[in-house]
């Protein structure tokens, strides 16, 4: 199965290529979109080992899942994913990452909830996970929103040190049966 384009009412999300390589460039290159994340811009040589040797593995690809790009009318808005969980082959990681731009717009949820409506219709996955800091309060809003619920949170050991690290991560997720009763 390969990613198909998926729509919604205002977004086109394409399978994420190496042909969005200038575009992941420029998201990345924000400090403010990977406050909590990297809490700081990444190189472009950053950039293209990230996405090109770790994000766009082709055994993922293969299954349904993986990354999208996300563009409103033509213009690149940022990424969705369902990330594979190396644990679960019935389960996968959403995850997305908007320009600052697209903030505040209903884009992260808008996207999301497509990919769940495709993790869970077409893909066949029986849940859906996220992580985010504890002190990300716009990705928890976004998870709630979708109907994911709390399962736990923890303190982590980070490469940078992040302000609001010491607060710890949390995990939300979703089961196909719940997303369902949802509607």
């Amino acid at each position: 199965m390969s990613r198909p384009v998926l729509t919604t009412a205002r977004l086109r999300l394409d399978p994420l290529t190496e042909q969005h390589l200038e575009e992941l460039v420029e998201l990345d290159s924000d400090p403010e979109v990977l406050r909590f994340i990297f809490g700081r811009a990444l190189t472009r040589d950053e950039v293209e080992q990230e996405w090109l040797a770790k994000r766009l593995r082709p055994h993922a690809h293969a299954r349904g899942i993986g990354y999208w790009a996300g563009f409103v009318d033509q213009a690149f808005v940022g990424w969705w994913c369902l990330g594979v969980d190396d644990e679960d082959p019935q389960a996968a990681e959403l995850g997305y990452r908007l320009r600052r731009t697209a903030w505040g717009r209903g884009y992260a949820t808008e996207g999301s909830r497509a990919m769940l409506d495709h993790g869970f219709g077409t893909v066949g996955l029986a849940r859906v996970w996220g992580e985010t800091m504890a002190v990300n309060a716009g990705s928890r809003h976004v998870m709630e929103k979708l109907g994911m619920r709390l399962v736990r949170s923890y303190v982590g050991e980070w490469e940078y040190p992040l302000p609001g690290a010491d607060q710890g991560e949390v995990v939300y997720e979703i089961t196909r049966a719940a997303y369902l009763e949802l509607g």
